[in-house]
């Protein structure tokens, strides 16, 4: 029987931690969009901001795309709405129509903790 591809994302708007299951591999995706970036964007006007702030997420959310496309099965969670903008972008791109992707609620978590949720949703 053939090994499916699972991977859990925890994430919020400013980090996505990547669980690989299937080769205990785990990695960290981090937006550009600091506070530091945020300031320095609403210095020079607010409008400034909103717009670089939606280009930095669209280039965190392309970021952690590019990973997704490697596997079969996905779970997107965490505490924020940041995972289902993330299913959002993602249904806008055919590449990802035969991944089935799943989102679900979860508060902050340890590592441990994330891969414990990974594990339970995927054994299911």
């Amino acid at each position: 029987m053939k090994t499916q591809k699972n991977l859990g994302i925890w994430m919020d708007h400013s980090t996505a931690n990547l669980i690989d299951l299937n080769s205990n591999k785990h990695s960290q995706i981090l937006s550009e969009f600091t506070f530091d970036t945020k300031e320095e964007a609403l210095s020079k006007s607010e409008n400034g901001m909103h717009n670089k702030r939606q280009q930095m997420q669209e280039a965190y959310y392309k970021n952690i795309a590019d990973a997704i496309l490697k596997f079969e099965n996905v779970l997107l969670f965490g505490p924020t709405n940041a995972k289902t903008e993330l299913h959002n972008y993602l249904n806008t791109d055919l590449h990802f129509k035969n991944i089935k992707i799943e989102v679900k609620s979860a508060d902050k978590m340890t590592d441990n903790q994330q891969e414990a949720f990974v594990k339970k949703h995927f054994e299911q």
